[in-house]
């Protein structure tokens, strides 16, 4: 009697039908750090967009609400951001702040800040008056245009709360020209910015538009996002994809087939 027997590899790990499952160890202690990443940035950008969405809702609710007069009420940036105010003073033209490094239709200037004195409110507010370019030499700082062309500072204003452009790291000081008007500054710093005047500053600023209640939210103003949520959900959708990519390839590139045994007489 003759026997001939087929030589088979022993595979170790899930066996289900004619397939085994056996994924090595540092093979796959990459794959869930790289899972665990992706996870991650997938939930992360959830995240902001329901931030995002939310700040929407607060800036809707906010306009819907009545006008502020902060002459006569206390305001501050964690009870009255987004909210339509209205104000009555004097600008101190002589002392105003340009917001170094920002764009707009791609070319490079400042945002004004001038200081607000309150009508019988003890309190000033900077407001913002928009963005100025810069003309020529960035040492030669660039001719302020008064207020609604006005030149003794005196009128209303109406506007939103607004808490500005935020930075993620201050580095070194507020300003690069101390002691000097227009003062130019590198981040916002009410803090800064109300020594510097040596009167009480809110802690918000007041970015001068329309009271209008029928004008759609915009996102294209001063504190304006690069992108909306739904940007953000899209971006999810892609990291939780590649998640799932990778976890077909894991589960393929460690699955074999098991080759049969044969023997004959």
């Amino acid at each position: 009697m003759a026997a001939l027997t087929a030589t088979t590899k022993v595979y170790t790990g899930m066996r289900i039908g004619d397939f085994v499952f056996a994924p090595r160890l540092l093979p796959t202690l990459a794959f869930l750090a790289l899972l665990a990443l992706l996870l991650t940035l997938g939930f992360w950008q959830l995240g902001r967009a329901d931030e995002k969405w939310a700040d929407l809702a607060a800036r809707a609710e906010a306009t819907r609400a009545p006008v502020v007069n902060l002459n006569a009420t206390k305001t501050s940036l964690e009870t009255h951001e987004f909210r339509r105010v209205r104000a009555e003073g004097e600008f101190d033209l002589n002392r105003q702040f340009l917001l170094d490094n920002q764009i707009k239709d791609q070319q490079v200037g400042y945002r004004i800040f001038t200081p607000l004195d309150l009508a019988g409110n003890d309190q000033w507010v900077l407001v913002d008056r928009g963005f100025v370019p810069i003309r020529g030499s960035r040492d030669v700082l660039p001719a302020l245009p008064p207020p609604h062309g006005d030149t003794d500072g005196a009128g209303v204003v109406t506007g939103r709360v607004s808490r500005g452009p935020s930075v993620g790291i201050k580095l070194g000081e507020p300003t690069d020209n101390p002691g000097v008007w227009p003062r130019r500054v590198q981040y916002m710093d009410f803090e800064y910015m109300g020594e510097a005047l040596g009167v009480p500053v809110a802690d918000y600023l007041l970015v001068e538009g329309s009271l209008a209640t029928d004008v759609r939210l915009r996102r294209d103003g001063p504190d304006a996002w690069r992108f909306g949520p739904e940007r953000h959900q899209g971006y999810a959708v892609q990291w939780f994809s590649l998640a799932a990519a990778l976890t077909i390839i894991w589960l393929v590139v460690n699955t074999r087939r098991v080759a049969g045994k044969r023997s004959s007489t």
